[in-house]
């Protein structure tokens, strides 16, 4: 995982947008966003977690042009839309790559965080976050729930 804020200059929003000021994992917690990097990428490893923060549920999803099918461009821009959820948004990374962006207050500032396989990533309910694919195209992601 590597965090920055991002750059907002206009372009493919699937390319780094790195503005050269880092963001620490420290700063992630401040906001509520939580990070392990788990040394499997086998659902397995996410079980110590997932029940000591009570999650019950998965399922896996394929972001890519293969794994979408003929949804793959409305899904893509939907999920880099702005948006929240009442519940948390959790996902580990079990192949591929991307970036979740999460809005940072009270700079009103968006922070990219760069997720690739073994990483999990929890995004606290209630905060605005969007996501895409990087310049790979393609991300599978195991998805728990409560």
């Amino acid at each position: 995982m590597r965090a920055y804020y991002f750059d907002n200059v206009p372009g493919d929003q699937r390319l780094l947008h790195d503005s050269g000021r880092g963001v620490t994992e420290e700063q992630l917690k401040q906001i509520g966003v939580l990070y392990w990097h788990l040394p499997s990428t086998d659902d397995s490893a996410t079980d110590d977690i997932a029940r000591e923060r009570e999650y019950k549920n998965r399922d896996t999803i394929n972001v890519s042009k293969a794994g979408l099918g003929d949804l793959y461009e409305s899904k893509i821009k939907g999920f880099f839309e702005e948006h929240l959820h009442h519940d948390e948004e959790i996902r580990f990374i079990k192949s591929g790559s991307g970036f979740f962006d999460v809005r940072e207050h009270p700079h009103d500032e968006w922070i990219r965080i760069h997720v690739t396989p073994g990483d999990l990533i929890v995004i606290p309910a209630g905060i605005y976050h969007r996501f895409t694919l990087d310049e790979g195209n393609a991300i599978v992601a195991l998805r728990l729930f409560k």
